[in-house]
């Protein structure tokens, strides 16, 4: 006989190795991220603009999912470290572009293949069947959370 999922005794089980396999994952990436001298979401920026032509903040915040005034803070923040530039859009005046600057693609192409490399270490102990199940299990999750 199957137990109804919406029970919480079912999904809590499940909420609680989400939430520890998450935490487990960023105990392993942000210390590796602050090593390169970045915080987590400048990173996450970073990474996101690299190898781009620029986004607008719209597309970076859908992309990183950081809250607006949080992306606005940390695109300030590379902006005066001299990594990212704004731009006005082309195609709408109320919007503006973020890019990288060369010196922000030269950090990009330094930090991000050897970021890329420490996270290659662990997912390698995962069989590629272990990763698409993982992919299609979250995107059912994600789509159940969905509108």
């Amino acid at each position: 006989m199957s137990k109804d999922t919406a029970d919480p005794s079912v999904f809590m089980p499940l909420l609680r190795e989400l939430v520890t396999a998450y935490q487990a994952f960023e105990g392993y990436a942000i210390p590796h991220i602050k090593q390169q001298g970045l915080t987590p979401a400048q990173f996450d920026v970073i990474a996101t603009l690299g190898n781009t032509e620029g986004m607008t903040f719209k597309r970076l915040g859908q992309r990183t999912l950081l809250y607006k005034t949080t992306l606005t803070s940390v695109v300030d923040r590379l902006e005066d470290m001299g990594y990212v530039q704004r731009l006005p859009c082309p195609d709408d005046r109320r919007s503006t572009i973020a890019r990288l600057t060369d010196a922000g693609t030269a950090l990009f192409n330094q930090v991000f293949p050897k970021h890329r490399d420490h996270l290659a270490k662990r997912f390698g102990r995962l069989s590629e069947e272990d990763i698409e199940s993982g992919i299609r299990f979250l995107r059912r999750m994600r789509d159940a959370f969905g509108d």
